[in-house]
Order: C-alpha cells, then sequence, then structure tokens
C-alpha cells in the first residue's frame, strides 16, 4: 500500500495512523485496564472522538472555502455540513457514555456517506478519500467496542 501512495499521501497517511492510536488504546483500556482506568478510558475515548469528529468537519470549511464559490448552494451546504460534526460531538459529551458513542459513531458515517457524494467526490483528493475509506473502518469498529463494553458490564 504505501510502495504505491506518492510521496506527498506518504504524510497524510502516517499521520492518520497515528491519529487512530488513542481510539486503539483508549478502546483497549476501557477492557483491560483496572477499573478506576477504565472509567477515564472511556471518558478518553469520547473527547477524542468529539474532537476528532470536529476535525473532519473542519476539512470540509476548508473545502469550502478554497473550492467552492460563495453565492453556490455547494457553499453553503459544506458549511453547515462542516459545523454539524461538532455541534454534535459537543451534544455528545453531554449524555450518557453509550448513547453518546453510538451518536458520536452515527456522526462518522454520516460524514463518511456525504464525502462520498458526487460533489465531495470532485472536491476532496483521492488520497484523502482511500486515507478516509481505510481508517473510517477502525474509527467506527472502537465505537462499537465501546458500545459493547458498555452494554455488557455497564
Amino acid at each position: 500500500m504505501l510502495t504505491e501512495m506518492s510521496p506527498p499521501a506518504r504524510l497524510p497517511f502516517g499521520v492518520g495512523v497515528v491519529g487512530l492510536f488513542p481510539f486503539v488504546l483508549a478502546t483497549a483500556g476501557v477492557y483491560v485496564a483496572p477499573v478506576l482506568w477504565q472509567a477515564l478510558a472511556i471518558k478518553v475515548f469520547l473527547f477524542y472522538s468529539a474532537l476528532t469528529l470536529t476535525f473532519l468537519g473542519g476539512v470540509h470549511w476548508g473545502v469550502a472555502m478554497s473550492l467552492d464559490r460563495e453565492s453556490s448552494p455547494a457553499f453553503s451546504m459544506r458549511l453547515w455540513v462542516s459545523l454539524m460534526p461538532g455541534l454534535l460531538g459537543w451534544a455528545a459529551l453531554m449524555i450518557e457514555y453509550r448513547l453518546a458513542t453510538l451518536v458520536l459513531m452515527i456522526g462518522f458515517w454520516l460524514l463518511r456517506l456525504y464525502e462520498r457524494t458526487d460533489d465531495s467526490l470532485a472536491r476532496l483528493p483521492g488520497w484523502y478519500q482511500g486515507l478516509r475509506s481505510l481508517l473510517s473502518p477502525v474509527v467506527v469498529a472502537c465505537h462499537l467496542a465501546v458500545v459493547v463494553r458498555l452494554s455488557l458490564f455497564g
């Protein structure tokens, strides 16, 4: 995979993979850490998830600013879409942990679905699409694992 990537795409790939570490480590901590640390791992997971979802929304603000005309419907739509992940993440931090994890997971999938629309396919670089296609399933799997932990063991 890395050998087929252009040099500029290698850096985002590496940064993206490093960005998965907090998801994976916090998910593992939810299962294997001592009980008090498990509670902290859940909070860390939720805050990092909300932060990451907000960051991904910000990508679309940048795309709107640089690629869309201010008067176009695409500009307005992309700005609204860029705002929603942050609001969703913020709201998720104020609700029960299992529901918050589900809300954040759904937010990641909804944003990914938006990124797969024709408009987004035309504006987002191919390396970004590929990266998100690799990272999103891992992020969602981590969310599912946390939901299972919270559902089975409280």
